[in-house]
């Protein structure tokens, strides 16, 4: 988690910056969730705000910056996924 935070801090972009900001918050509110239904409806929020991020029409695979965003970006992606698909075998 500190090489994501370390990583985190090279993106120059408002929008990541903005929606950052957001997932964190979605991020925290499901890990103080107590029940799995509740995780995976906040984790459906989160899906939301990181395809903002993954569809990004300033996009450009040679920029750092974007590369790093698209790492995190998807990799929370999958974990909000996860977390989803858990909330339904309840």
């Amino acid at each position: 988690m500190t090489n994501n935070k370390k990583e985190i801090k090279k993106i120059n972009c408002a929008l990541f910056s903005s929606k950052n900001e957001i997932i964190t918050r979605i991020t925290a509110a499901i890990n103080e969730a107590t029940n799995i239904k509740k995780k995976a409806a906040l984790a459906k929020d989160l899906v939301q705000q990181v395809e903002e991020l993954l569809s990004c029409k300033y996009f450009n695979k040679e920029k750092r910056s974007c590369e790093i965003c698209q790492t995190i970006t998807k990799a929370r992606k999958l974990t909000a996924e996860l977390i989803i698909r858990a909330g339904e075998l309840k």
